[in-house]
């Protein structure tokens, strides 16, 4: 049975209905919309019940607020948004990384889908080829005792087939628990039938135009895994002198940080000249493969020896002395480097530049071949033979030593952990330079745009220095190479390749070839399959198309729907995939694949460290939604592929970061969580406890409607909003309407510009700063209050039931389950703001600037903010003196601004009033302010503060200890204890600030706003302490 036969059958299902939960079905829940009465209390698991499995059974997915709107009310003209998701590898689990992407992605896509888009966002998952091979290698290792060998390759590719379809529901279900609203019946396998055949043909278009040609290279191999692999495969560590780093099959290591000397004896030198070149090199076995030693031109020590040759003491052969200023650092070292061209890069290139011979010692799995040239040590392994070399050389007397403190990088391959070794392989490579120069000029020219705009400079630094792509891999899962070598009895002095489907078709294009190469067309020939897959990258590259439905044969249609309006991604596979994706895309379509590219940062944990299994910090999101214990995250670590030593590491980890498991967050919580954390745009360092957090503000937003609800449901009728017109609008509320109206812009600022995180800041400030800490407040000062003109309870009602609704709205990108369970729940309430035709508020429409711009009162909102900040004074008064709101007092307003006396203070002076629970209130400027010590004062800025009669203060105070039995001398003494406390710490950091400020070079050194601040904070610590003192001397008055 041939693979391609293995993965016909099983592609189609693979996406189809998996329900949000892990213990029902979308069958079983029949997708039934969630009807309930509110809850008394918030909890994401009640609230995120069903949603999902209803948005999909109605096809919400694919339909947009255009198609409920009513005619004429649409908000704009309908356009066409096409995005496709970064296909996680099916290797397992979702990490928290896909969790971020998948978020983003979609409050991006609902918010398009509010605006009336017609929105297609395409699902999949990637094959991975070398990720997923190591995976299974590794279970069935563990498991069976087997290697992929045992089986053969057929039957090894029918367990990846098999492992896939157990564990790619878990991703399916992750995807859906993350409330990821896909276009579910268009989601794609990079292996399933369409992207096959998309890939088949484009590798045989790309040949047949000789953009795709095979050469022997120098290129990245592991050993172990037997393949070659790319340069974001590579992990690299950091060596500070001798260390063991265990490899497969080596749970001891192999030891790195020393760089061992030995000497090759010069050939004919005379007296005055060196006798013998000593080379220092970290790898000594490889000296079996040198063809030549390099010196600088320039450097004086070996002029004489420019030309000569060295004699090989092992392999008794004579070996040119070359002169290169590229390779050689006449000031490192002895100045003398060994060529090893078959396993060092910089000695490839060196070799190339001088035509010396190239020679590989070693074969794919890192044994020594036949060309080491000592045949005892052939089929030794790499790292054996380098004590056999230090040996011999020593009996030859040309070691001279080693030093065990050389810090060096090794690199090692990200999937196996084995050592990489440079080796020379024939692979099949695609021509990359021409389509990096259409790239970048595309990028020039703004017709694709990168955001954020520094990784443009990513974007050119990658693109001036590409090299021809390495698309091959010698793996056993993936898409084969549909290429055929053809061995015949004529044949050329090159290898003869077709590319074809299948061997039909290459025969037929072994006659083209044929007569190309003037051959006769009866010339006996055999064909030879291609065993080579290609690198995970080409079939992903091709999905800007592909996952459109093309299938890459000449004469097919380009899709509709390219190009995509977004590419959005981490910022990592810019190059690795965005890239190459450009470049494919314009290649076959000659235009760019998609008009703008978002790139987010990289999730790392709370420490700053990458996120790795064997560190035990890597975070599934199903865990940070439902919770989990610590013991569940242990087991999950010992029952994977982790080697002992890394699961003692982990567990360990976990227990440091974890001590108490994970608590339950729930889907909205994460998602805010995340997007709000793309404020730091190169490194998200997540901190669980930041998630937590969120969840207080759904806590928060459950608790404005639990207020608001019963009073928009007693109401007879919710009046239409009021114009901004109305001059008979209290400040409160037009200061409520313009932090709606800043909102709205806000959001959607921070939407058209991709700066997510902008939007969540502006919603939560608006739903917990304006709407509840504030008018939420204000409000039931109205509508509690019978006195209160009816016109102002229908503004404040109105007002309250828009905030609500635009609040829900504006949110709901980012929390999609909470608002549409509150949207739901407020939709029942005849008249109000959500009583709309959408039948969810996922298609119901956005909110526009344009909508509530005429409500921006920037007057209104400076006005309310001093009222504001007097009304936190006021309370704060009361707090530090333990007096109750239901007791009033007496106010006075010191103000020095004159302007502010007579404006807005005097304006809302009865607002104030009535704010403050005031029995009297009064304002004073600067020249009229008493400067007598019988005030307790509150101060708010320079300009501005409160006071309150200190006997009045006291009177307060002894009314309420004499009425819980405290005597008037205690009062008082409790009161100076702590003015003194609170004397001493206000002088402490006066001094310390004035300290610093008289400092030699503090004028010229610190910036104009530093100092402005520092001046400013002076005064109000002054003005702090006179305070203070004038209220010791009214306790020390009233005492007497």
């Amino acid at each position: 049975m041939s693979c391609r036969q293995l993965h016909t059958w099983r592609l189609r299902p693979f996406f189809r209905y998996t329900s949000i939960r892990g213990h029902g079905s979308l069958a079983a829940s029949g997708g039934n919309k969630p009807v309930r009465p509110m809850a008394a209390s918030y909890s994401a698991k009640h609230v995120e019940e069903g949603w999902y499995d209803w948005w999909e059974q109605q096809g919400f997915h694919g339909k947009s607020s255009s198609d409920y709107a009513k005619q004429g009310n649409t908000q704009s003209k309908s356009e066409t948004f096409t995005m496709i998701t970064p296909p996680p590898n099916v290797t397992g689990s979702l990490h928290i990384g896909h969790a971020l992407t998948f978020s983003l992605e979609d409050a991006t896509v609902r918010w398009r889908r509010m605006r009336g888009d017609r929105v297609q966002w395409i699902p999949g998952t990637d094959h991975a080829g070398i990720g997923t091979q190591s995976v299974v290698e590794k279970m069935l290792m563990r498991d069976k005792g087997l290697t992929r060998h045992d089986l053969g390759r057929d039957a090894f590719v029918d367990q990846i087939w098999q492992w896939r379809k157990t564990y790619g529901d878990r991703i399916l279900q992750q995807v859906r628990r993350i409330g990821a609203s896909v276009d579910w019946p268009n989601a794609f396998f990079t292996m399933d039938d369409t992207r096959y055949e998309a890939v088949q043909n484009a590798f045989i278009r790309l040949y047949n135009d000789n953009m795709i040609y095979r050469d022997t290279r120098l290129v990245n191999w592991c050993c172990t895994l037997e393949t070659v692999i790319s340069d974001i495969e590579v992990d690299y560590m950091e060596v500070h002198g001798s260390t063991k780093i265990p490899v497969p099959g080596r749970p001891n290591g192999v030891e790195f940080g020393v760089l061992h000397e030995f000497a090759y004896p010069v050939v004919d030198a005379s007296a005055d000249e060196p006798q013998e070149l000593v080379i220092a090199t970290t790898r000594i076995e490889t000296m079996l493969g040198d063809c030549a030693v390099a010196v600088h031109p320039d450097d004086p020590r070996y002029k004489t020896l420019h030309g000569k040759h060295i004699y090989h003491p092992i392999l008794k052969k004579e070996l040119p002395i070359v002169c290169d200023d590229q390779l050689v650092d006449m000031e490192f070292g002895t100045g003398v480097v060994k060529i090893t061209p078959a396993h060092d890069p910089n000695d490839y290139a060196c070799a190339k530049r001088h035509a010396l011979p190239i020679v590989s010692i070693f074969d794919k799995e890192g044994k020594l071949n036949g060309y080491c040239g000592v045949p005892d040590l052939v089929g030794k392994d790499r790292f054996d033979v380098r004590e056999t070399v230090i040996e011999r050389l020593q009996q030859l007397k040309y070691y001279r030593g080693k030093n065990d403190k050389h810090e060096m990088r090794v690199a090692l391959c990200s999937r196996s952990g084995d050592v990489i070794e440079p080796l020379l392989q024939p692979q099949w490579y695609l021509r990359c330079s021409e389509l990096a120069e259409i790239c970048k000029k595309q990028v020039k020219q703004g017709v694709m745009t990168i955001t954020p705009a520094h990784h443009e400079q990513e974007w050119f630094r990658w693109l001036d220095n590409i090299q021809d792509w390495c698309i091959s891999r010698q793996l056993w899962w993936g898409h084969e190479i549909p290429a055929y070598k053809v061995i015949a009895d004529a044949a050329s002095d090159k290898d003869m390749w077709v590319a074809a489907k299948t061997d039909e078709d290459a025969k037929d294009q072994v006659s083209r070839l044929f007569k190309q190469l003037g051959l006769a067309q009866n010339t006996p020939f055999k064909l030879e399959k291609d065993g080579d897959v290609l690198d995970t990258w080409f079939s992903s590259g091709l999905l800007p198309l592909s996952a459109l439905g093309w299938r890459g044969n000449t004469n097919d249609p380009i899709p509709t729907r390219y190009p995509l309006q977004v590419m959005e991604t981490g910022f990592d596979i810019l190059f690795f995939w965005v890239a190459r994706m450009a470049m494919l895309g314009n290649y076959f379509t000659q235009s760019a694949p998609f008009k703008e590219i978002v790139l987010h940062g990289m999730v790392r944990d709370a420490q700053g460290r990458k996120m790795s299994k064997s560190l035990g910090n890597v975070i599934d999101p199903l865990h940070v939604i439902d919770g989990v214990d610590l013991d569940t995250l242990k087991q999950n670590v010992l029952h994977g592929n982790l080697a002992p030593k890394e699961i003692e590491t982990s567990v360990r980890n976990l227990e440091n970061e974890y001590p108490q498991g994970i608590p339950a967050c729930g889907t909205d919580s994460l998602r805010f969580a995340l997007i709000s954390y793309t404020r730091q745009a190169r490194q998200i360092n997540l901190d669980i406890n930041n998630v937590v957090q969120t969840s207080h503000f759904c806590n928060k937003l459950w608790n404005l409607f639990k207020y608001g609800l019963p009073r928009l449901e007693a109401a007879t009728t919710i009046p239409a909003l009021p114009a901004a017109s109305d001059s008979a609008l209290s400040l409160v509320n037009r200061y409520m309407l313009s932090r709606l109206a800043d909102a709205v812009a806000k959001v959607d600022r921070g939407f058209h510009e991709h700066r997510l995180c902008d939007a969540t800041d502006a919603v939560r400030h608006f739903i917990v700063d304006d709407v509840c800490d504030v008018y939420v407040e204000f409000s039931k000062i109205v509508l509690n209050n019978a006195d209160i003109h009816p016109k102002d309870k229908d503004a404040t009602l109105s007002i309250l039931d828009m905030c609500m609704d635009v609040a829900l709205r504006l949110a709901h990108p980012f929390m999609p389950f909470v608002t549409e369970e509150l949207w739901q729940q407020m939709k029942q309430v005849p008249g109000t703001s959500s009583g709309a035709d959408a039948p969810s508020i996922m298609v119901e429409r956005f909110p526009l600037p344009e909508q509530f711009d005429a409500y921006r009162d920037i007057r209104a909102e400076d006005d309310f903010k001093v009222i504001l900040s007097i009304i936190h004074a006021s309370r704060s008064v009361r707090q530090n003196h333990q007096i109750s709101v239901g007791t009033a007092l007496p106010f006075v307003i010191e103000c020095q601004d004159a302007e502010m006396r007579q404006g807005s203070l005097m304006r809302y002076l009865d607002d104030i009033k009535k704010f403050v629970k005031a029995s009297s209130i009064d304002i004073q400027g600067g020249d009229d302010a008493t400067s007598t010590g019988a005030w307790t004062s509150k101060v708010i800025d320079s300009q501005l503060k409160i006071k309150v009669p200190s006997s009045e203060i006291l009177r307060a105070q002894l009314e309420r200890a004499s009425a819980n039995g405290t005597d008037m001398a205690t009062v008082i003494k409790q009161r100076q204890q702590k003015i003194e406390k609170k004397m001493a710490k206000v002088t402490r950091d006066l001094e310390k600030l004035r300290g610093k400020m008289a400092k030699p070079g503090y004028k010229d050194a610190v910036p104009d706003d530093i100092k402005t601040m520092n001046t400013e904070r002076e005064a109000l610590l002054a003005l702090e302490i006179d305070t203070l003192t004038h209220d010791l001397a009214t306790l020390a008055a009233f005492k007497e």
